[in-house]
């Protein structure tokens, strides 16, 4: 292998998806592997085989679709685990087994309640074990950044000798600076016999903010291969953002002399997937994926831009999915226009769904005096979410002000039949809520309520998030509108459908009265 070859690892659907609130199920899972291979990750974490029977199918089913790219499961140091993650990733083509163990002092004590010894002898025995399976075995060191240099060392030491073909020392919880995480790779590379046969790896969390630094820093240290996710999502503050780090090697090659194989163009679709799954919406100012990575407002900057591109931009939008056409939609346009749009947003949709979207975006025109791109991101992600939606929204009517309460009538469709209440509350958004609860036997606790506006104007599309949690269960939902109280029942009607089918799979099951309120 090309010595300056950057191995992608991409733990979206494993350390990702432990964002709170930010799980997925089997049919989304596999969907956001789908775009993943298209990015031609080299490695997916496709999950913990052991957590839960979701995560187990996830597992199999990734690995049945893939192609070339090599599933992952994780595994803690112990049959029981490595077992079922080779069960799991036996359907696929390549696989590798990744299994972990503490190596910090804190962690040893306090949560392992280990000695030296016994961890050492576990790393011995987990990788042996899972070479029983699979020659591509990787084992991690968690809490890698905060262990002592020396244990460290003896760890990979035997982790190699068992047989490990890839050794990851993370900075578990975001702790270490840029230049200290790269130290930590040079002296392993000095310290560590026969080091050179395996492929170092990072992985990095942002509680710091520092997670992109500290994987190019750990990269410059000797590691060839980044454990990362799509938009930097993760536990905490969250992991190293893919985008991020590939574009850093695309973009500064004069200093950072790495490639990957990740093909960029499909950076931009990768993030809109994500985001419409999981319902976690990407900050304006994200780096690279985020709306105003590549939009200038300052008369300056406009300035700057007209007169050559490269004044204010040290990357091509086209690089990761985005064109720079300067396309203008609006309630006289057409519908090949409206085509053409997404395309260039990198949307592929069907003819069927196109239509839909279509009627909706005539109608947003009707609304609004300019429309932005996000707004059409909003409504078509809208319409990809609602797409299989058990639930539909039909019909809603809000009164309120400031000499009553407010009262509010909905009407859902469920499975083609009309059901109808009518209700009030503390307020219009409370009120909406207890309507649709008073239809659906929902004891869910609403964890998040968020609206934000889309773009700039009192016309503008208000975008709204719901969380809810029923034990063990956590759905998301995201809607938006021009009217605020829309939006807001549709993201709690989105957030209600991805329960019900959480529900089913445990054959709990939603029981949903049809009498009809007056």
């Amino acid at each position: 292998m090309d010595n300056n070859k950057i191995k992608i690892f991409d733990t979206t659907l494993r350390d990702g998806e432990q964002s709170p609130g930010c799980s997925m199920n089997l049919e989304e899972k596999l969907k956001v592997f789908e775009t993943l291979q298209s990015l031609n990750v080299d490695i997916v974490e496709a999950g913990f085989a052991i957590a839960s029977e979701g995560d187990f199918e996830a597992v199999k089913e990734v690995s049945k679709l893939a192609k070339d790219t090599i599933v992952c499961s994780l595994a803690r140091a112990n049959k029981t685990d490595i077992e079922r993650a080779n069960e799991a990733l036996s359907f696929a083509k390549n696989f590798r087994i990744h299994t972990f163990i503490a190596t910090s002092e804190l962690h040893m004590k306090y949560k392992l309640q280990m000695n030296r010894e016994d961890v050492l002898q576990k790393i011995k025995d987990s990788v042996s074990y899972a070479r029983n399976y699979t020659n591509d075995v990787e084992w991690s060191a968690e809490d890698g950044s905060r262990s002592d240099f020396q244990f460290l060392c003896k760890c990979i030491d035997v982790a190699i000798k068992a047989g490990a073909k890839t050794i990851n020392i993370p900075d578990t919880v975001g702790y270490c600076m840029p230049l200290e995480y790269q130290d930590i790779f040079k002296k392993i590379k000095n310290n560590v016999d026969n080091i050179d046969n395996v492929t170092l790896s990072v992985h990095c969390h942002n509680d710091l903010g520092l997670a992109v630094a500290n994987s190019i820093s750990g990269i410059e240290g000797g590691a060839r291969q980044v454990e990362c996710t799509i938009n930097g999502i993760g536990e905490r503050a969250g992991n190293a953002s893919m985008e991020e780090i590939v574009m850093a090697i695309k973009t500064r090659k004069d200093i950072l002399p790495y490639f990957t194989d990740i093909n960029t163009k499909h950076i931009i679709n990768a993030s809109r997937v994500l985001s419409a799954v999981t319902s976690f919406t990407v900050q304006p100012n994200k780096a690279i994926v985020g709306a105003n990575a590549f939009a200038h407002e300052s008369g300056i900057h406009q300035d700057g831009m007209l007169k050559h591109n490269r004044t204010y931009e040290i990357m091509n939008p086209e690089a990761v999915g985005l064109n720079k056409s300067k396309l203008v939609l609006g309630k006289h346009s057409g519908r090949h226009a409206f085509k053409q749009k997404l395309n260039e947003m990198g949307y592929s949709l069907g003819d069927n769904f196109i239509n839909e979207a279509f009627k909706n975006f005539k109608k947003l025109c009707d609304k609004k005096k300019e429309i932005f791109d996000k707004d059409i991101i909003a409504l078509v992600d809208n319409e990809v979410s609602q797409q299989d939606d058990l639930i539909k929204l039909l019909l809603l009517e809000v009164t309120c002000g400031s000499t009553r309460n407010p009262l509010v009538k909905v009407i859902l469709d469920y499975k083609g039949k009309e059901i109808e209440k009518s209700n009030s509350g503390n307020g219009p958004v409370d009120s909406i809520f207890n309507c649709i609860n008073g239809l659906i036997n929902n004891n869910a606790k609403l964890e998040l309520f968020l609206i934000n506006a889309i773009t700039k104007g009192t016309d503008a599309q208000a975008e709204v998030s719901v969380r809810l949690k029923e034990n063990d269960i956590s759905v998301s939902g995201t809607a938006s509108d021009t009217d605020t109280m829309v939006a807001s029942a549709k993201a709690y009607i989105t957030a209600l459908n991805k329960l019900i089918m959480k529900r089913k799979k445990r054959n709990v099951g939603l029981n949903l009265s049809t009498k009809k309120i007056n």
